[in-house]
């Protein structure tokens, strides 16, 4: 099966002081299957979400790449300029940030926020980008959608903040969704509410979901394959029975060896 996206040998650092270059990637390679939910896993300072940003372009101007290839349904990212980038994301490509309510403005309504990503990539009128945004709210499961609609991101709680940033992340129908920690912050009937509704979007609408984490509890409830990096270095991939039943890298056992005994301590 063709993958959706490839990352082939990947490499890229920040710029310091001085103009010396700290590598933060490594020649980074894996695969996204369609229509499946894949993992990349690792402990804080991994690489995890310098790799994520790394798909979508977006990362910070101290950024230099050191070579590689970031291939999505057949185009290479990194050969396209910000313009033909910015037509990707958000229309093709969905992204779900870690901290919800930062990455709503606050100062326009959330229903707007939602309405105007429709707007800009398919072209439809506000009256219909509203009534889009409205339906994808209730489609999350947000009570009263048409009253939370004129509200503010501050008055949403992280939860609905998180499903107002999921209805953005969708509101284009994007084949390819990369969610950067989604429930962090998050209580534990909040997260597996969140973590249901990525997996059931994900089945129903065929989509591709990249998900960043280091909680390898979630991983094991909802992923299909796992890609484990350290130190900026992929150390093993596979499907998610493979890495939590039989991993073979040394650092993988260690993650769930230390996984498992937070998980009994709580």
């Amino acid at each position: 099966m063709t993958p959706l996206l490839d990352v082939v040998d990947y490499s890229g650092g920040f710029v310091g002081p001085g103009g010396v270059t700290t590598s933060v990637l490594r020649n980074v390679s894996f695969c996204l299957p369609p229509r499946a939910i894949t993992a990349i896993v690792g402990e804080t300072g991994s690489g995890k979400t310098v790799m994520a940003l790394s798909i979508l372009g977006i990362l910070p101007p101290s950024f230099r790449r050191g070579g590689g290839s970031i291939v999505f349904d057949g185009t290479d990212l990194l050969g396209l300029d910000e313009k033909a980038l910015r037509a990707v994301r958000g229309s093709r490509i969905g992204m779900v940030f870690q901290d919800a309510r930062g990455a709503l403005n606050p100062v326009f309504t959330v229903g707007s926020q939602i309405a105007d990503v429709c707007r800009l990539h398919q072209g439809v009128s506000r009256r219909e980008g509203l009534r889009r945004a409205e339906a994808m709210l209730e489609r999350l499961g947000v009570p009263e959608p048409h009253r939370r609609m004129r509200q503010y991101p501050h008055e949403f709680s992280g939860g609905m903040a998180q499903r107002a940033q999921l209805a953005m992340a969708l509101i284009c129908r994007p084949s390819f969704l990369v969610l950067d920690e989604p429930t962090t912050g998050l209580d534990v009937t909040i997260q597996a509410d969140i973590l249901d509704l990525v997996v059931d979007l994900t089945r129903t609408d065929g989509m591709t979901t990249l998900l960043i984490t280091h909680d390898l509890g979630i991983v094991a409830e909802v992923c299909d394959r796992v890609v484990v990096m350290q130190s900026g270095e992929v150390r093993e991939t596979g499907t998610c029975e493979q890495i939590m039943m039989h991993p073979r890298n040394p650092y993988t056992r260690q993650l769930i060896a230390d996984s498992r005994l937070a998980r009994n301590s709580a």
